[in-house]
């Protein structure tokens, strides 16, 4: 896949997911194979750029290009400047997010909710393509609902707005995470244009990949809750790809390191307050992929300074070895 001046040899992309996919977070997927990874999505509201939320946000000091930089918003004129403003701040590439099915999104007529009205997406893409002066790139679901899928239609108009690269998530808003996802509506987005299509949603396997692949012609496979769960997914999926076959699951002794590494990096990043809490998500889908104890979870997932939090982790990981 390729997008301006940027290939990307595997085509593997780490999904924007707010919350999660911090600085923190995509060097981790990138240690593990993934080519390409977003930032968590930033509004496009200017009086909410200063804040501390979204310079973390826009942290992207010491990553390899491309920086790419999801903004989110309703109103066509803000995503223009917000766009023009992080392509001045270092930004590779600007990802528009059409995606997000959140309430508090969607009810402020932002990111998935903007499928509802073709003519506004178009409108929007077309005035920050024209105002950013980096490529411009598009996630979005299959529609609004099961009565309303429109991707197609707003794919073609994507491309013709030149947008440079379209993700799909194969569900639609009403679905949120919900159900299985489809892929024959990314297949017809594939068909309909000739600019790079990643596919996302429930690839978790090399198995998976190779049949949405399969079926979709997608140029690439976007991962998002799968490599929360998982995150050397990546590289199962590149060896894969690669015809190296099988890679084991890490041991015990490398999922404890990656873990533990990443909390301590997590705390640092955010300061301890915020860290800790930030940390009990990754703790949580640990927790999913190894059950503790009852008592010992519930400890996890209270823990209130870093010291205990590191502490526990270090007890949980004796406890089942």
């Amino acid at each position: 896949m390729q997008i301006a001046d940027y290939r990307f040899a595997n085509a593997l992309a780490l999904a924007p997911m707010a919350g999660v996919t911090d600085r923190v977070f995509r060097r981790l997927c990138r240690g593990f194979g993934a080519s390409v990874t977003v930032g968590e999505m930033v509004t496009a509201r200017p009086e909410l750029r200063g804040t501390r939320k979204s310079r973390l946000r826009l942290d992207f000091s010491g990553e390899p290009a491309p920086r790419i930089i999801q903004i989110a918003g309703g109103d066509a004129a803000d995503l223009a400047e917000a766009a023009r403003i992080n392509a001045d701040h270092g930004a590779d590439i600007i990802d528009i997010n059409m995606g997000c099915p959140a309430k508090k999104v969607w009810r402020k007529a932002a990111g998935s909710a903007l499928m509802a009205d073709i003519d506004n997406v178009g409108r929007i893409l077309e005035t920050v393509v024209a105002a950013a002066p980096v490529p411009v790139t598009l996630k979005m679901r299959t529609g609004v609902s099961a009565d309303r899928i429109n991707a197609v239609a707003i794919a073609r108009r994507a491309e013709a707005a030149g947008i440079a690269a379209l993700a799909v998530h194969g569900r639609t808003r009403d679905q949120h995470y919900r159900g299985v996802a489809e892929y024959d509506t990314i297949a017809a987005v594939v068909d309909a244009v000739s600019i790079p299509v990643w596919a996302n949603g429930d690839v978790d396997t090399p198995d998976k990949a190779r049949a949405v692949l399969a079926t979709t012609g997608a140029a690439g496979l976007m991962i998002g809750r799968a490599a929360c769960r998982r995150p050397w997914l990546f590289r199962e999926l590149s060896a894969a790809a690669a015809g190296h076959g099988v890679i084991d699951e890490p041991s015990l002794a490398d999922e404890a390191e990656i873990v533990l590494g990443l909390v301590e990096q997590v705390h640092d990043f955010y300061g301890e307050d915020q860290g800790v809490r930030v940390a009990r998500k990754h703790i949580g889908w640990l927790c999913e992929r190894r059950a503790p104890h009852t008592a010992l979870y519930m400890d996890l997932m209270t823990a209130d300074t870093a010291a205990r939090q590191l502490r526990l982790l270090d007890c949980y990981f004796d406890a089942a070895a």
